[in-house]
């Protein structure tokens, strides 16, 4: 930064500097929400991204940013409904769904609740987690169901007053490697 033969700083001088300095805070930002996502951790929350949660409410607004200002481009109508947070931002979550689609949600709308969607028609629900085991229920494709203890191979789940064991293989909303007690 220059100054003046009077000790003062030219007015052009301190636009330069704070341009300078609203760059490097945008990088500096930048470069934080890139090492959060390399460290796996949401800047705001400090929880691992990417992550599963469930749709506290009947329905929720997914907009196509961050902001009550942002269109709403269309609205989650299952309560319950297993959600990827795949971004944070202040008060708000970019979620996507079993199909990819997404958006911002406000955080209020999620729960954490882990909950799960069958992927394979009529998938067998055993009462052990074993395929001798005896058949407790078959869910259809689509069926949303409350997560429990998860094996590398099997994961507990109950929907519908039933409840018993699904492989993994057949479920959205649980990462391949996840275990859960």
């Amino acid at each position: 930064m220059t100054r003046r033969a009077d000790g003062q700083v030219p007015v052009t001088s301190l636009t330069k500097a704070l341009r300078r300095l609203t760059a490097a805070a945008i990088f500096s930002s930048l470069t934080g929400a890139a090492m959060a996502a390399d460290n796996r951790l949401g800047p705001v929350t400090h929880l691992p991204l990417p992550r599963y949660v469930s749709l506290k409410t009947d329905e929720g607004n997914v907009r196509r940013g961050p902001s009550l200002s942002h269109r709403i481009d269309w609205v989650f109508k299952r309560r319950d409904m297993p959600l990827e947070v795949t971004a944070e931002h202040g008060h708000w979550r970019r979620v996507q769904d079993r199909d990819g689609a997404g958006g911002w949600v406000h955080y209020a709308l999620l729960s954490g609740v882990r909950t799960v969607l069958i992927e394979e028609d009529m998938t067998p629900v055993y009462t052990q987690p074993d395929t001798n085991a005896p058949v407790a229920a078959a869910f259809e494709v689509g069926v949303v169901a409350r997560l429990g203890a998860c094996n590398p191979v099997w994961c507990r789940i109950s929907a519908g007053g039933y409840r018993g064991w699904v492989e993994k293989r057949a479920l959205w909303g649980v990462a391949p490697d996840e275990l859960r007690d």
